[in-house]
């Protein structure tokens, strides 16, 4: 079926769930007007479902391949990339002095998840170039700057973040890759990376390669880092691309899924490169760009989500099969159980994307007031909407092929695709597991003072509710005082035991949080309708689940290390 863009969905989320008002009635977005938005979501879904959705098949079914040296996309990518370029969709949070539009991140959030929605392998490369212009903005010199943003954020020029190598997965600080002084303000880079997401293609003019490497005197581990673009082509006086950079592309991987992006290993040989920052302080550039890009993975999640219910929505009004209730139309839409499993998908599906742009509006607040509680609560909510945001789609693509039942296990239904290209969204930008121990670990070392304001507001919204909703609002009030109670006894714990009740703790807090925003909903509804109904659904079904999640995180380590590798051979 036809992929359609959630465009009214964002426009109520909007309106009456995350509180665009506010960012509207800052000094840098005032004119951010209710039309401005309203004109963007419709043309970025107009682009979603008439350019980029009749990619998704062609990418799975077409992968990129490499050459002769030579990255060829799949068809109709060119076009498809072309078209987001000149629409001005890559630049559109970028700063309007280097070109970009200067729209709010809430709005970049919601357009990248459509965009994903449609066609995820395409997406991905814009997503990645989002985050350089980020980094660049940040930390580049007036001349790096002056130099690659203009050709990033009109989509002349693509870029890509080099972090891992074979030997350095997420532990990051075991990089070799080595930079020496050239005696010319460059460096020359040497090492080869791996996984390196769109690391070349046929249809941009150079890209651009943040690019992680040791200087000759760099301590060990990650204090040691520095970060250097490292350009395909060697720009020259005029800004043109010129000779080929001494880099190339050393094959493409064999994946899963994502078949239509080119995840490159990349070798660098003595390539020129030019320091972004400052020496030894590489990551702190980098974790700009990556903190930039789980936000966007977290949505890319999501989007995926979306396409696979409206199919699974699709086939379950059409597919006729068993005894349904009377009075239903016949088809398995009809089942009690098919329809629990439409019911969790779309609950999930808002409860995931209202955090997304929770998210991004604690950013946008924190960049048009400089205020630092908004700034805290952005790095709060990042962790919790990248892997949230993934597991939705996971979830919500495994149970779309549930759906199908032995339909979604034939791939020419395309039900199977999601799953496959969504799997590894839970894995890059800081596995899953890594975004929950930052939660309990580095979000914490304020005492958890973001966490307990956040919750804070979560009990006040509810006792708001109470009049028109009082059981959702009691139920929500009650879960979050759960979770600060949790909070509180972690806060009291060693690092360790934090890890090791991590990962419940962070799906026990995304469920408050999701209950939280549903309960919004259903109060800006009045309290009777489609999505008051959804919201009782997920306070009252899926809600409860946050109580079993807290208890496994309260266990912390205990008994974890009682089990050695050997017991647990069968």
């Amino acid at each position: 079926m036809a992929y359609r863009a959630p465009v009214a969905e964002y426009r109520f989320l909007f309106d009456h769930v995350i509180g665009l008002d506010r960012i509207r009635a800052t000094p840098r977005f005032a004119e951010v007007t209710a039309d401005v938005t309203d004109a963007i979501l419709t043309e970025a879904g107009r682009l979603a479902e008439e350019v980029l959705a009749p990619l998704q098949r062609v990418g799975d079914l077409h992968p990129a391949r490499l050459e002769n040296g030579v990255v060829r996309t799949p068809p109709g990518f060119a076009e498809g990339y072309r078209a987001i370029a000149d629409g001005g969709w890559v630049g559109m949070a970028a700063d309007p002095e280097a070109g970009g539009m200067g729209l709010p991140m809430t709005l970049t959030t919601a357009v990248n998840e459509m965009m994903a929605g449609a066609c995820l392998a395409l997406q991905l490369n814009p997503l990645m170039t989002q985050g350089q212009i980020e980094a660049l903005e940040h930390h580049a010199d007036p001349a790096l700057r002056a130099t690659y943003l203009p050709k990033l954020i009109s989509g002349e020029w693509c870029g890509t973040m080099n972090l891992t190598e074979p030997q350095a997965g997420s532990d990051v600080g075991a990089l070799r890759t080595r930079a020496e002084p050239s005696g010319d303000g460059t460096y020359a880079i040497t090492g080869q990376k791996i996984f390196i997401t769109w690391g070349d293609n046929d249809f941009s003019e150079n890209i651009c390669h943040l690019v992680l490497a040791r200087l000759p005197d760099a301590a060990p581990g990650t204090r040691g880092i520095s970060l250097f673009m490292v350009p395909k082509y060697l720009p020259e006086s005029d800004g043109r691309p010129g000779v080929a950079n001494s880099l190339r592309v050393v094959s493409l991987e064999h994946k899963l899924g994502m078949h239509g992006s080119p995840t490159a290993v990349m070798e660098y040989d003595r390539a020129t490169g030019w320091l972004v920052g400052e020496p030894h302080k590489g990551m702190a550039a980098m974790f700009t760009m990556m903190n930039n890009a789980r936000l966007g993975v977290g949505m890319q999640g999501i989007g995926v989500a979306e396409a696979a219910f409206q199919q699974a929505l699709a086939f379950a009004r059409e597919r006729r099969q068993g005894r349904t209730p009377p009075g239903g139309t016949g088809a398995i839409v009809d089942h009690a159980d098919v329809r629990r499993m439409l019911a969790t998908m779309r609950a999930e599906i808002c409860a995931a994307r209202a955090i997304g742009l929770s998210c991004a509006a604690a950013i946008d607040m924190a960049r048009a007031t400089g205020d630092a509680d908004w700034q805290a609560r952005a790095a709060l909510l990042t962790p919790i909407a990248k892997a949230h945001g993934t597991d939705t789609g996971i979830e919500v693509a495994q149970t779309g092929i549930q759906v199908h039942g032995g339909m979604g296990f034939i791939e020419e239904t395309g039900v199977a695709q999601f799953l496959r290209d969504v799997r590894v969204t839970a894995i890059y930008e800081g596995t899953n597991g890594i975004q929950a121990m930052d939660l309990v670990g580095r979000k914490m070392e304020d005492g958890g003072e973001a966490t307990f304001r956040l919750l804070e507001e979560i009990e006040k919204d509810a006792e708001t509710a109470r009049t028109l909703l009082p059981n959702m609002a009691g139920a929500t009030w009650s879960a979050a005082e759960t979770l600060r109670e949790t909070t509180e006894l972690l806060l009291a714990r060693d690092r360790n035991d934090r890890f090791a009740g991590a990962t419940p703790y962070l799906r026990a807090f995304a469920r408050v949080l999701g209950a939280h925003y549903h309960l919004r909903a259903a109060r800006a509804e009045g309290g009777s309708g489609p999505r008051s109904a959804l919201a009782r659904f997920y306070i009252n079904r899926l809600l409860p689940e946050h109580a079993a999640l807290l208890a496994h995180a309260r266990e912390g380590a205990d008994g974890l290390y009682a089990l050695s590798p050997e017991d647990l051979v069968a």
